[in-house]
């Protein structure tokens, strides 16, 4: 389309016009340039042994990294893909054919992992390597290598399993607890066998909680809620935000709905792998109360209990901290630490967020209709 002049006769765009043209080029070309030079992250991740907790050196807050536009998906995908791995397993298990004869089948699995250092440990979920009789780990760059299981962890559905391999790309891993709703978030793994999907959406909701396994009740907390497309295979691979920082670990699908992925915080993630890379194995604090009952008022009023609210222990493991304590059947567990307790998940986590070797102090209430005070000295969970 032209330009005319209010007579409606062609507009002349002279030579001065031409020279502003020319120089708005020129310090456009300048700015842009600048911009890239100083805010595009850097491709090369150094390994992170240790696994550090984050630390606060003056990195950008949400806010600003959100607001610059040099962060973007495909720097996310190009910096963190590498580091994503394929995780192929086999496993055997027993099967009866038509005739009740028992027969051995192996049974195919695929899914995700993380290379989170140099030494080649890969994080990843329990359920991808639970029972697995082989595992073969597939880089991006097509590199091929046998796994072995460090150790995994059913409660927070967290495993480690290593390779020995060199010049492994190593993921850098950020923050979870400087993420905020509604920002943008990169899934990054292999659904359905299709290697290295990238995908992306946001951060929906923070601390979510969901049952993986209504059988042993089951629960992983404080998830980060997604609606970037996490599928079947994507299991343990990566969820980073737009600067190429590893935030979590996919984990779940609600299969009933659409747009709801959860993913384990990275922070707790990386406490998890350090346990398991230095023991094997999660470490955790231990009660030793095997069976009880959630008290309320129409259970107390049916068997005639002194309190309408607590925790009826029904047994204890012989020889726990429990029972070496003197807590028993019959005792209703009313306070811990001086803290109310009307659910099994407050006494849950109150024993959680303790140590091996830490001293409990719980007010019960026992057959005399009195309350004492027991103290127990936590253990390790067998």
């Amino acid at each position: 389309m032209g330009y005319y002049d209010r007579w409606g006769r062609p507009r002349r765009f002279g030579f001065p016009l031409f020279l502003a043209a020319l120089a708005g080029a020129v310090i456009g070309g300048l700015v842009v340039g600048m911009l890239l030079i100083g805010r595009i992250p850097e491709q090369q991740v150094s390994p992170v042994p240790q696994l550090p907790a984050p630390i606060d050196d003056g990195a950008l807050l949400p806010e600003e990294r959100l607001s610059s536009e040099a962060y973007s998906v495909a720097v996310a995908a190009k910096k963190v893909s590498p580091s994503v791995v394929k995780i192929s397993t086999k496993q055997e298990e027993l099967v009866f054919s038509f005739f009740f004869r028992p027969i051995i089948q192996e049974r195919e699995g695929l899914g995700s992992g993380v290379i989170i250092d140099a030494s080649g440990h890969i994080l990843t979920n329990y359920h991808v390597i639970e029972n697995v009789t082989e595992i073969v780990v597939v880089l991006a760059d097509g590199r091929q290598f046998p796994g072995s299981v460090v150790g995994g962890d059913v409660y927070t559905d967290l495993a480690v399993i290593k390779v020995e391999g060199q010049d492994l790309p190593v993921a850098e891993l950020g923050n979870s607890d400087q993420i905020i709703i509604g920002e943008p978030a990169v899934a990054i793994g292999n659904p359905y066998g299709f290697d290295h999907t990238v995908t992306a959406g946001v951060v929906s909701a923070l601390n979510r909680s969901i049952e993986t396994d209504q059988s042993s009740g089951l629960v992983l907390e404080n998830l980060i809620q997604t609606d970037a497309p996490i599928n079947p295979g994507n299991s343990g691979g990566a969820l980073v935000t737009t600067d190429g920082k590893v935030v979590g670990i996919n984990t779940a699908i609600i299969q009933e709905a659409q747009g709801i992925g959860f993913a384990i915080p990275i922070n707790a993630a990386r406490d998890v792998a350090n346990e398991i890379i230095k023991y094997g194995k999660v470490r955790r604090p231990y009660l030793g109360v095997a069976e009880i009952v959630v008290l309320n008022r129409s259970i107390a009023l049916r068997y005639g209990l002194p309190v309408d609210q607590g925790i009826y222990i029904s047994s204890v493991v012989r020889s726990s901290p429990a029972d070496r304590a003197g807590l028993g059947r019959g005792d209703i567990i009313i306070a811990i630490d001086d803290a109310k307790v009307t659910t099994a998940d407050d006494v849950r986590r109150c024993v959680l967020k303790s140590s091996i070797g830490d001293k409990m102090k719980f007010t019960v209430v026992g057959a005399s209709r009195r309350e004492r005070e027991v103290t127990v000295t936590l253990g390790e969970m067998p």
